[in-house]
């Protein structure tokens, strides 16, 4: 037996609850305005003299009683007939019905101060029955009284067609609504996507800077969708799905936005998490709606954001317990490559962490390339300031190229914020022009944040950190294979950092070898060191210090295979590698020997370059005082100053004189 059509149910529920509140709808709406009395009430009434007005219908009776204090019947009535220009007995159900029956309540306020007595009049109905004494006793008791017929052609107006059109429309609007995305009260399987054509996007490739080679990846694309024809001559196919990896911030949404705008063709977009529903099914019913759409606009591409919110691999750890979730990348997969070629329909997504996606999903035929956005190197970074310094006034002597190599790892946000919090610095300080002062600055303050100069320290607590700090500084300074100084300070800064030694690269670096990471490891125990040989004590400032030195000494042996007692082999490996958490997992289980040995070479490398930190502040203690020192009283130290300061330390005579470090 076939089903019947789903909106074929729904009109008939529809109609079928129209009619039944087109007919109860004029009774409620009457009960709703008066009290339905009997008859019997109705002639007590009229015998105690409580009636005001009555309206007398051939089927029925209506009219106002008042239940107050006996005494007040004729004043109100002698009140009434004094509003007869403005208030009608014969019209008092359509005046009351409109609100205008207000002035009865006026009346008794005027009658009586006590507002309780305007609560005394009462509306009422009731049926009439046939009685030939009714119009004598309304004239015995003094009632107005008028007689009313309704007109059959109003009957039928108010009643029949004033309703069945309001139904209609509100049809019609329900129907429009179900062959529009994202609206009507149907349109919950809806995919909601944004359409935008190119002038929307207002976005080309000379926007997007720092990933050239993704956009040479992406040039095909724009030439398939401008000239199809060339590239089906050849039997050439275009990729169905791209797929965009890498780092936040790093441009994966403008990228896609910029490709819509070159390919002059619509652009869908939609985030992965709204595909998500409570109920089983609606995720995989917005999947067919969106690429519905798609192919009645094809050429188009199709921009999924954070795809690995619908996209996690399949495991099957509680049957059903992602029924959702797995319906819908199931039906993803099938509108990608199932029986029907969606032609000219491009779909790109964008995720920061591909190590989670289903291999059903990644294999050739779906997301056919991968396109990976890394942080950009320094030529990509010199050449995003320079886009997003369009339209600022930079000073003639500014140097994007210095800023570029001062910021290694910044994405092309962390770079767009960097130039719009040194426009925000010059506009503080009422500049007309951009200057590198202010861009260094902004530089510093996206690294570790804003100066905190609020923050008072007491002299105890101030000494320690200017001679923390210059420990770091001393230390790097020795470090052969450290990075160079380029400022030191004790201004307070972020949430926790109470001062900072800031090291930036000669030139740009992707690999570290194993003498580096000891070097970075022995600069990280150069504050806690210095503390300790000039103060005598230690103090809770090198929490951070630790953690990352045995990070990088965890690392060194799990990650890297640096450790001579253990050999060449992973322990651990990066669970998001693109979102450069620090955190990794343990790979294959470790025996408790393993472990064991694991913990000892952790240990070893973290106590041989603390001693190593000890013996460079040992033998140059004199440098360390004057580099705190000179701290104190400027709080911030460049790194020529800086230099200067332990050159000629170097050249007093005393426990500092010959070195051996890269600093002779």
């Amino acid at each position: 037996m076939k089903r019947p059509d789903k909106k074929v149910l729904l009109s008939a529920v529809y109609w079928l609850a129209g009619l039944i509140l087109i007919m109860v709808l004029p009774h409620l709406a009457a009960r709703l305005q008066t009290k339905t009395i009997s008859y019997s009430q109705f002639k007590a009434l009229l015998s105690q003299k409580r009636l005001v007005a009555v309206e007398l219908a051939p089927d029925s009776i209506r009219g106002i009683a008042f239940m107050g204090p006996s005494s007040m019947i004729e004043s109100l009535r002698l009140e009434l007939s004094h509003e007869q220009s403005s208030f009608r007995p014969g019209d008092m159900w359509r005046q009351i019905f409109d609100n205008r029956g207000e002035r009865l309540r006026e009346t008794m306020r005027r009658l009586e101060s006590d507002p309780a007595y305007a609560e005394a009049l009462m509306l009422f109905s009731t049926t009439r029955v046939e009685d030939k004494d009714l119009v004598r006793q309304l004239d015995a008791a003094g009632v107005e009284y008028h007689g009313v017929r309704e007109s059959m052609i109003s009957q039928i107006f108010w009643g029949t067609v004033v309703p069945v059109l309001f139904w209609i429309g509100l049809w019609f609007l329900v129907l429009r609504g179900m062959g529009r995305t994202g609206a009507g009260l149907l349109s919950i399987g809806k995919s909601g996507a944004k359409i935008s054509a190119e002038k929307d996007t207002g976005v080309r490739f000379s926007d997007v800077a720092g990933c050239e080679e993704a956009k040479e990846e992406l040039a095909e694309v724009v030439s398939f969708l401008r000239e199809p024809d060339r590239y089906e001559a050849l039997g050439a196919q275009i990729p169905k799905g791209v797929l965009l990896v890498g780092p936040p911030g790093t441009g994966k949404t403008l990228l896609a936005k910029a490709l819509a705008g070159e390919a002059a063709v619509p652009f869908f977009t939609i985030s992965g998490s709204e595909f998500v529903e409570m109920f089983v099914g609606v995720g995989a019913a917005r999947v067919r709606d969106l690429f519905t759409q798609a192919k009645q606009e094809a050429p188009c591409i199709v921009f999924i954001d954070e795809i690995d919110a619908i996209g996690k691999f399949r495991g099957g750890v509680m049957p059903g317990g992602h029924e959702e979730r797995e319906q819908t990348l199931n039906q993803l997969l099938v509108e990608m490559d199932g029986f029907e070629p969606n032609t000219g329909v491009i779909l790109l997504a964008a995720t920061n962490r591909p190590e989670v996606l289903d291999p059903a999903l990644l294999r050739p035929g779906r997301f056919d390339r991968q396109v990976v956005l890394d942080a950009p190197d320094l030529k990509g970074r010199e050449a995003i300031l320079r886009v997003h310094a369009r339209g600022k006034p930079l000073a003639p002597d500014t140097d994007l190229r210095a800023i570029a190599l001062r910021t290694p790892g910044f994405s092309g946000a962390d770079l767009a914020n960097l130039m719009n919090e040194a426009a925000l610095l010059a506009a503080r300080r009422g500049v007309a022009q951009i200057t590198q002062e202010f861009l260094e600055e902004a530089a510093e303050k996206v690294l570790a944040g804003p100066e905190r100069k609020s923050r008072r320290l007491g002299s105890r607590e101030r000494r320690r950190v200017a001679v923390h700090e210059a420990g770091h500084a001393l230390v790097a300074y020795y470090c052969p294979d450290a990075q160079p100084v380029a400022k030191i300070s004790i201004i307070p800064r972020g949430k926790a950092a109470l001062g900072y030694t800031l090291q930036l690269p000669d030139e740009e670096r992707f690999l570290m070898t194993r003498n580096e990471l000891l070097d970075r490891i022995c600069v990280s125990m150069g504050g806690r060191v210095a503390e300790k040989k000039v103060l005598g004590d230690i103090s809770s400032g090198a929490q951070n210090d630790l953690e990352v030195a045995t990070d990088i000494a965890r690392g060194m042996i799990a990650r890297y295979g640096m450790s001579d007692e253990i050999g060449p082999v992973a322990l651990a490996r990066d669970t998001s590698p693109f979102l450069k958490s620090g955190m990794f997992e343990q790979g294959p289980q470790l025996s408790p020997e393993l472990a064991s040995m694991l913990d000892r070479e952790v240990h070893r490398i973290l106590t041989e370059q603390e001693k190593r930190a000890k013996d460079i502040i040992d033998k140059h203690e004199a440098a360390l005082n004057d580099v705190a020192d000179r701290l104190l009283q400027e709080e911030t130290i460049a790194e020529e100053e800086f230099e200067y300061i332990v050159v000629n330390a170097q050249a007093r005579p005393g426990p500092s004189e010959g070195n051996g470090g890269k600093g002779e």
